[in-house]
């Protein structure tokens, strides 16, 4: 008894475990089948548990994946600077959260079999290596900390999804917001993104709102390619970072 004690003790609700992690705290399956029996334990799914009469939602099983080592899954975009309080007053009804990863990271299938899967917009993208970033912040959700992308990251992560996902308009919105940035970051960020697109949207934008943080960003460092970039259809010609934005821009 006092084994499975310890363990409900220690285990938050509304998260999962899984059986590796598990028995590496020492419980093994047959301890677990018991545990199952005498209603201390819930089966998720075929490889997970849940706290018996637990809900569980798809910030409890992230928070799962992410205690992993080497995980790259993280809220990123639009949904990150939501959860930083950037972009609430442009979100109209429940909008999916976002979710980042590296392009060869899978993901789980006791995850990936939940009805939660509707609640979520999943990205396998090579914009970023995320593996060793450090460009994270967290967020409380539900009563859960999950980790997020940065206010920089995420700008960046969203105009990677425009014109697909996001509006060219609704990116300016949030931009003008972003007061605060960290230049040494998104020098950083800047050096390491692999999407010219994003590199030069995120550049004009940044001029467009004469941030003060600019100043602490080399350009000279920054590859931005050659050629034209198509973000806007039947846009503006911006000859500076060759991009086309909304005609209303002008400027």
């Amino acid at each position: 008894m006092g084994k499975i004690n310890q363990l409900i003790q220690q285990w938050q609700k509304g998260t999962v475990k899984t059986v590796k992690e598990l028995s590496s705290l020492g419980y093994s399956p047959q301890a677990l089948k018991n545990y199952t029996t005498y209603k201390w334990l819930s089966l998720l799914s075929r490889g997970a548990y849940k706290l018996y009469n637990d809900e569980v939602d798809w910030q409890g099983g992230l928070y799962c994946i992410q205690k992993k080592k080497n995980n790259t899954i993280h809220i990123g975009a639009k949904s990150a600077l939501e959860y930083k309080g950037f972009a609430h007053y442009l979100s109209l009804g429940k909008t999916k959260v976002e979710l980042f990863r590296n392009v060869n990271d899978s993901l789980p299938r006791w995850f990936t079999q939940q009805n939660w899967m509707s609640d979520l917009n999943l990205s396998k993208t090579s914009i970023f290596d995320y593996r060793g970033l450090r460009a994270y912040s967290s967020a409380i959700v539900n009563k859960i900390v999950v980790e997020i992308s940065s206010p920089e990251l995420a700008i960046m992560e969203m105009l990677y999804q425009v014109p697909k996902v996001h509006s060219f308009e609704e990116a300016d919105l949030i931009m003008e917001s972003l007061t605060t940035l960290r230049g040494d970051l998104l020098q950083t960020l800047l050096e390491k993104c692999n999407s010219v697109k994003v590199k030069r949207a995120f550049l004009y934008l940044s001029e467009k709102h004469n941030h003060s943080w600019l100043q602490d960003i080399d350009q000279t460092k920054i590859y931005l390619g050659s050629g034209k970039r198509e973000i806007v259809k039947n846009g503006r010609l911006d000859k500076k970072y060759n991009i086309t934005v909304p005609r209303e821009n002008e400027g």
